[in-house]
């Protein structure tokens, strides 16, 4: 197979999406407080601008990569982008809550087609030459770290001197330059006969939508059918010729485990994020912008510890010891910042800990991901790292869905009561260190083989 003239360029182009959508998981944090005043969220459900991305994420990521197969990636790559676009423009757009949450649910579905698209264009580009594929897979990959750096500091930047509908207008531009140039860079890639499993799709987005609009709410009927979907999603893939998740891809070996170890990850991290961000305004005071700096140490600790260190541990010493010590690591600084206090400091409350959290959640999340995907026949690859890729953002959603239950019970609605507010933002603190080290002990307990990596992973969401 020859190599393509321009595929350096193209992997700019895909390091460029992957970049992008995992910075529009993270450059919303500093913008939550401003977006809440103006829009009128409620505190619990504040969440949402959040949660509406990832689960509409999370939950399409497997219907994205069979459209990729079906109709060809560079065509589902450049859906993906104008979908984000249209997403961007309306969440930019919204003068309420629920028009807001409808623009970064429309943003998830864009970003859904964009992640696998983007994945199988660079295996096609880079594949005639193994050494080139491992360079390009690493370039592609810091780009994950990278965006929620970026994301952090930026979100800080345009919501204190532009305004907070300035972190999605950003992607405008973005998008459109992008789509301009995906003629010229992306090779033309056939699709393939075959059918669409939409109903399974459209069924595990929304049962999972509905179980976390029911933790929130405290509704049971809500839960009751949120859980009868994702029975009905799973009934689906039993019966469909070309379902997006074939069960048997669940006897890999360490393929449950792994995905466990990225549920629970995703539901202690996610919550921890979230949850210092709002104690970093809404009780120390700081503005966006000083917000923003306050966690780019923690996010360029994840940064150096993803593509520096933990790849070389994991080739050293396998996946379940770093998974183990991992979460054990994440559940200690999240421990740590349920002492934050509410006339706290940052030097105090909120650095160390947040770097003890970020050193944990470096060394567990490349190794779960490898581990789910080693085990996995070359054919099934893609499909085991869409499923952990899917848990890792469910497990968020759920886990923030808890943890604000938890935080508005012990007083974290009372905005401008700093003492209330710190008690809520603590108990979650609490809750999202019980779930990590829930994690390690499961890990500890189930995991029956620990799997080495010699290769540099892909590092995704953060």
């Amino acid at each position: 197979m020859s190599a393509n003239p321009r595929r350096w360029w193209a992997l700019i182009v895909l390091a460029a999406a992957q970049f992008m959508v995992i910075m529009d998981t993270s450059i919303i944090g500093v913008a939550l407080p401003d977006m809440q005043r103006d829009l009128g969220f409620s505190q619990g459900g504040l969440q949402w601008v959040f949660n509406a991305y990832v689960v509409a994420f999370g939950g399409l990521l497997l219907l994205g990569g069979r459209l990729s197969d079906l109709f060809g990636a560079r065509k589902i790559f450049t859906a993906g982008w104008a979908i984000l676009i249209i997403g961007s423009v309306v969440a930019a757009a919204a003068s309420s809550a629920w028009v807001e949450i409808l623009g970064r649910a429309v943003q998830g579905v864009g970003g859904a087609l964009i992640a696998p698209a983007a994945m199988t264009l660079l295996m096609m580009l880079f594949s005639h030459d193994p050494r080139e594929l491992g360079k390009a897979m690493s370039l592609y990959g810091a780009a994950a770290p990278a965006g929620g750096t970026a994301g952090v500091f930026l979100g800080g930047v345009i919501t204190e001197y532009l305004s907070w509908p300035w972190v999605f207008i950003v992607y405008i531009p973005i998008g459109v330059a992008t789509l301009l140039a995906v003629p010229a860079l992306l090779p033309a890639t056939p699709g393939r006969r075959g059918s669409v499993d939409v109903l399974g799709g459209i069924s595990a987005t929304a049962g999972v939508a509905l179980v976390v609009y029911a933790i929130v709410d405290m509704n049971w009927a809500v839960a009751l059918g949120g859980a009868a979907l994702l029975a009905l999603f799973f009934v689906i893939q039993r019966t469909v010729k070309a379902p997006l998740m074939p069960l048997s891809i669940w006897r890999t070996p360490g393929l449950a485990t792994a995905n466990l170890a990225m549920t629970l990850l995703g539901a202690a991290w996610i919550p921890m994020w979230y949850f210092l961000n709002l104690y970093l305004q809404q009780v120390l005071g700081y503005g966006a912008f000083p917000g923003g700096a306050a966690l780019l140490p923690m996010t360029v600790a994840i940064m150096i510890f993803m593509i520096g260190i933990t790849a070389r541990l994991l080739g050293r010493f396998g996946a379940k010891p770093l998974i183990v010590l991992g979460l054990l690591v994440l559940a200690a600084g999240v421990a740590g910042l349920s002492f934050a206090r509410p006339d706290g400091t940052f030097v105090a409350d909120v650095l160390p800990a947040s770097l003890i959290a970020a050193v944990g959640m470096s060394l567990a999340y490349i190794p779960a991901m490898m581990s789910a995907m080693s085990g996995a026949r070359p054919e099934d690859a893609g499909l085991a790292s869409g499923i952990v890729n899917t848990t890792y953002n469910v497990g968020s959603a759920l886990g923030l869905a808890v943890m604000t239950a938890i935080a508005t019970s012990q007083g974290a609605g009372e905005l401008g009561d700093l003492a209330k507010l710190t008690e809520g933002f603590q108990a979650a603190f609490i809750g999202a260190a019980v779930v990590a080290v829930a994690g390690a002990l499961l890990s500890l307990v189930l995991m029956r083989r620990p799997a080495a990596v010699q290769e540099q992973p892909d590092p995704a969401r953060i």
